[in-house]
């Protein structure tokens, strides 16, 4: 087994640290974060340089690579800064459902603009009344000659005021038996009409992105809007959350990262009783544990991320990958504040916002609950 990364990996890891070295300016991110403004002017720089859309064909604007080097890029920027970082790692969030089952029309019109820092994407899956559970949707989708009718609400939508479409999983076959092989999924203009899009308010982290309720009423699209396969939707959204998951892990090690390596410099430079914080043999183990987090969670999301690339779906080794490395990062940043003090309780220096970043990825593509259903299930097997 070779656990090397080849010397183009490294090329790439390397461009996106220097990227966000010299872009994710501290002062700015701490003026974004209270205005919770998108880093528009970051991203469109991070598109001129090919970070968004890496895995996309170049006939899409894409540079034609896999999912690690996606992922790869993705912990660069999160370890820099969690908030910029998760801006634009998911600036793309969702295209990957037009990317792996869409027609060569919807590939071509959508795909380049969202590479080229044009357009932002989003994915419409969760409902008010759902939550993590998308085998039925209230949101409609009626055929009316060449069109759909789309009624119906999404929440809590990452990109959701800001995207120039969104993937919308809708109910096409209501009397379907079971009702999840009767969702399709139909990629909707934001800038149809009855389209709307509200922001959700004040949240926990991730305060630069757009996170909002989208509201479709009677809202016609081309019936060649539809993505993939009529009533294939649930199981064209599974297998895109097996990449999304992925991605969320390589966001989750990088804010652990991140929120780390702040914490060490801290700790070699600030002294208590006489030494250094670092000598204390009870910080010292604070940091192996951290590390060794860290550490397992980035084998086991590269890991997943080569698998994926290797074109095999593995939903167990996916959800690992994510329910480990997001545990990690809440706990790493949260040690990281312990081993700051009061000082780590400052937003001026990062860690709490690390902290407050970090949480979210326990939560979204798939609570930690449900990555344990997957595991679970895919251990234990059909039961006789």
């Amino acid at each position: 087994m070779d656990f090397e990364l080849t010397n183009s990996q490294k090329e790439i890891q390397k461009a996106a640290r220097d990227f966000a070295k010299g872009e994710f300016d501290k002062e700015l991110a701490l003026e974004l974060d209270r205005k919770h403004e998108y880093p528009e002017k970051i991203w469109k720089k991070a598109a001129d340089l090919g970070f968004i859309g890496v895995h996309f064909p170049e006939k899409y604007s894409g540079q034609g690579l896999g999912v690690l080097e996606n992922i790869l890029i993705a912990e660069e920027f999160c370890s820099r800064d969690s908030s910029i970082g998760a801006a634009l790692i998911l600036a793309n969030f969702a295209s990957e459902c037009v990317l792996r089952f869409g027609s060569d029309e919807l590939k071509e019109k959508f795909l380049p603009p969202v590479a080229e820092g044009k357009m932002l994407s989003a994915g419409a899956f969760t409902e008010p009344d759902h939550g993590s559970d998308i085998t039925f949707m209230n949101t409609t989708a009626e055929k009316d000659g060449d069109e759909w009718v789309i009624n119906g609400s999404k929440i809590f939508i990452s990109n959701g005021e800001l995207a120039g479409f969104y993937c919308v999983l809708c109910q096409t076959d209501p009397e379907s038996k079971p009702t999840y092989r009767g969702i399709s999924i139909i990629l909707v203009e934001a800038d149809r009409k009855g389209v709307s899009a509200t922001d959700v308010g004040q949240k926990m982290g991730i305060h630069m992105m757009s996170t909002s309720e989208v509201n479709f009423k009677d809202v016609r699209v081309p019936y060649s809007n539809l993505i993939g396969k009529e009533g294939k939707g649930f199981y064209h959204v599974l297998e895109f959350f097996d990449e999304s998951r992925i991605l969320v892990a390589a966001q989750a090690l990088g804010t652990a990262q991140g929120a780390f390596d702040r914490a060490l410099a801290y700790v070699k430079q600030r002294e208590q009783f006489g030494k250094k914080i670092a000598q204390f043999q009870v910080t010292q183990h604070k940091l192996a544990d951290m590390a060794t987090k860290i550490e397992l969670s980035r084998l086991i999301t590269y890991k997943a991320a080569w698998n994926f690339d290797q074109g095999r779906i593995d939903p167990k080794l996916t959800s690992m990958a994510k329910l480990y490395a997001a545990r990690t990062a809440v706990e790493v940043a949260d040690e990281a504040i312990q081993l700051l003090g009061g000082y780590g309780y400052m937003a001026e220096y990062e860690v709490e916002r690390f902290y407050r970043d970090a949480k979210i990825t326990e939560i979204y593509e798939g609570t930690k609950e449900i990555q344990k259903n997957t595991i679970a299930s895919a251990v234990i097997g059909k039961l006789k």
